[in-house]
């Protein structure tokens, strides 16, 4: 029997790739007008953000080097002086809220959690691979901090990030169930639904794009709007 859902936050109930496209194609116009590989920055944007962000997980840097290295491997890439030491804050600063300002929840996000939530409803959550003042700021701004207060990341649930086993079983807990009793909802296959497997925890995978097998053996959804009905049948 599922007694709580918990989603995955990025890619799942806010659209990060979005917002990061926007911000980092603003951000290069903003630095160097004209660029000719304009159109190419979010692309390679995003395929920086995985590594890094790994990196950083792993404990071989701080947040604030990751984010450094990126900005950095992103200027050698386009060919664009790299900002300086005493610059680097501030460059990743203007990026970053020029990203805040694009964050939109998917249009399904609100209806779909408001469905679920209520006295008799599952317990509700977030468990996301960001940094805990971000990733609560941004469950903040798409409206959804009411029925989503429990907001778990690798800060909270002592180092452990997707696709970490501990990271299921710490989140579980944090709802004061066990693993088997909680569905994690995510767009990521290994981090949101295959590894939760392992814990006993179950997933269904949120496949927006349409581009990838499914994964056998997995509930797949394709919007939000879905989830009431799955999470129904569960209970």
């Amino acid at each position: 029997m599922i007694n709580g859902v918990l989603f995955d936050l990025d890619g799942t109930l806010l659209d990060h790739r979005a917002a990061a496209d926007a911000a980092i194609a603003d951000w290069l116009a903003a630095r160097f007008p004209g660029h000719p590989r304009q159109a190419e920055a979010p692309a390679l944007w995003a395929a920086l953000e995985g590594p890094y962000l790994a990196r950083w997980q792993a404990g071989e840097c701080t947040v604030q080097e990751q984010r450094h290295l990126r900005l950095r491997a992103l200027c050698r890439e386009l060919d664009v002086p790299e900002p300086g030491p005493d610059d680097l804050d501030a460059a990743y600063a203007d990026f970053a809220a020029r990203y805040r300002r694009s964050w939109t929840a998917f249009p399904d996000a609100a209806a779909a959690v408001a469905a679920l939530a209520g006295s008799s409803g599952p317990a509700l959550g977030v468990l996301t691979n960001g940094t805990q003042p971000m990733q609560e700021a941004k469950v903040r701004a798409i409206g959804l901090a009411g029925p989503l207060r429990t907001v778990l990341t690798g800060e909270v649930l002592d180092g452990h990030y997707k696709p970490s086993p501990a990271a299921y079983t710490g989140a579980a807990a944090a709802l004061g169930l066990a693993t088997e009793e909680v569905l994690l909802v995510g767009d990521d296959i290994v981090r949101d639904v295959t590894a939760p497997a392992v814990t006993g925890m179950r997933s269904v995978w949120l496949d927006r794009l349409g581009v990838e097998e499914a994964p056998a053996g997995f509930p797949r959804i394709t919007t939000l709007a879905e989830l009431p009905a799955l999470v129904a049948s569960l209970r």
